[in-house]
Formats: C-alpha cells, structure tokens, sequence
C-alpha cells in the first residue's frame, strides 16, 4: 500500500472550515470511485492563528496514484476552490509505502 500526504494552510475560521467542507464533501467522496483508492484522512492543527491541513491518502500502487494526478505524481492537486480559502500549499505531494501496520 502507497500513503500520499499534502500539506496547505488556511486562516482559522471560516476559509479553514470551507477547506475542510470541500475536502470532505466533495474531493474525498470522488476519490472512491476510483480503482485503488483505500481510505482518506484529514489532519488538522492550530499553528499561530491558522489551521495547518495534512491531506492523507491510501492506494494500492503507484499506478492507482496516476489515476487520480496522471502522469506526474509528485504534483500536487489543489483544485480553484481549495486555492481560494487556502493562505499556502505545497505544491508537490510525498507518497511512502506502508512499511508496516499493527
């Protein structure tokens, strides 16, 4: 199993809430329909007055990553709607394989 994890920012309140909402509502429900995706996960802290985001996904393969961000999957996907509310993003995404699980 490959973990892909992002990272972005928003002002605590509400561009973080409609972060949170657009995630949760629409970006993780597509991605189950998808061939090879597992699960999703939203990490959230507060840092100085902003809400830090870790966007965590499972996959199968690599090749199920591709599906999803093509060709490329270092890039990061941060659709219109997300750029609007987020103050920063990475712009590349990590992927790890599961080394182990308890």
């Amino acid at each position: 199993m490959i973990v892909r994890i992002w990272r972005g920012q928003a002002p605590l309140g509400a561009r973080a809430d409609a972060y949170h909402e657009h995630v949760t509502g629409m970006v993780f429900p597509q991605l189950k329909a998808l061939a090879g995706h597992r699960d999703a996960w939203l990490l959230r802290r507060e840092v100085s007055g902003e809400v830090e985001f870790l966007a965590v996904t499972f996959w199968d393969s690599l090749d199920s990553i591709r599906s999803f961000a093509g060709k490329d999957i270092g890039s990061a996907i941060v659709e219109p709607e997300a750029r609007a509310v987020l103050s920063g993003f990475d712009d590349f995404a990590r992927h790890y394989e599961v080394a182990f699980k308890a």
